[in-house]
């Protein structure tokens, strides 16, 4: 790595930082697949830990000795300013006081993190980011062996995603899901049961489900608000509920998602 230091907030040397929304970072490079955003130091160590390349990193210098290890290897531009000069380039105040930009990976075929597994997390539709976030989380502590998103699913390496997730979007493996009922083929070739979470006449308790789950289960999670679809509810061998006190009909998605993985892990 070569360190440089912030002379100007809108020169082109620190334009991966430059009040780039997402979308834009997605087509940023080409022929390549586009870059994303790690935010602090310890979610960069765990991005480089997992073997993805950073091609530039934007820091106060007080955070440098923390990442040095990390980015020696790479020979990248390590630009260094204060305070008032990150939100000046990225539009907002950087708590963590530390931003790399990362080559995205290439994701892997759905049939190669199915192969093998035997737990498995679908998430269907979720729009919100830090919920997709806070599941990978979830996901990384609690057990299971991927992640797998719907086409229309939040992006897990949106910058809040992989904040949210504290890196661990990059220790859990993960890819998109074909759209139902050609997801539900793919699970159903790896002989993977599929319970869908979702509020429905004849939905069997969770407790049920984890006092004798399947061998090998995908448990499907629902957008925010619509739930899921009738396509996923079609697809499940079993539509499962959490059992609720005081008139609560439902929790939020990232927190069932803790909930019904806590309870399948007492089988492990």
């Amino acid at each position: 790595m070569h360190i440089e230091r912030v002379r100007d907030a809108a020169s082109d040397a620190v334009a991966d930082f430059a009040r780039l929304t997402d979308v834009t970072l997605r087509s940023a490079t080409e022929p390549e697949r586009g870059l994303y955003i790690a935010e602090s130091a310890k979610v960069i160590r765990r991005a480089v830990a997992a073997g993805h390349r950073p091609r530039s990193v934007l820091m106060e210098e007080k955070w440098l000795p923390g990442l040095q290890e990390a980015l020696a290897p790479f020979d990248i531009p390590v630009h260094l300013a204060d305070p008032d000069q990150l939100e000046a380039i990225t539009g907002y105040r950087v708590h963590r006081g530390a931003l790399a930009a990362f080559e995205r990976p290439e994701l892997p075929d759905p049939a190669e993190l199915l192969t093998g597994a035997r737990r498995v997390v679908v998430l269907e539709d979720i729009v919100d980011h830090t919920n997709v976030g806070a599941i990978f989380r979830s996901v990384a502590a609690l057990g299971a062996d991927a992640v797998f998103v719907s086409p229309r699913c939040a992006d897990p390496l949106y910058r809040r995603s992989v904040r949210v997730s504290m890196g661990t979007v990059f220790q859990v493996p993960w890819t998109r899901l074909p759209e139902w009922p050609e997801a539900e083929r793919m699970l159903r070739a790896h002989d993977f049961a599929i319970a869908a979470l979702a509020l429905a006449d004849g939905a069997v308790s969770l407790r049920s489900l984890a006092a004798d789950p399947p061998t090998r289960l995908a448990v499907v999670f629902g957008a925010e608000g619509d739930g899921l679809s009738r396509n996923a509810l079609a697809a499940a061998d079993t539509v499962v509920t959490i059992p609720m006190a005081h008139g609560v009909d439902s929790l939020n998605v990232a927190a069932a998602a803790a909930v019904v993985l806590y309870a399948l892990s007492a089988d492990d």
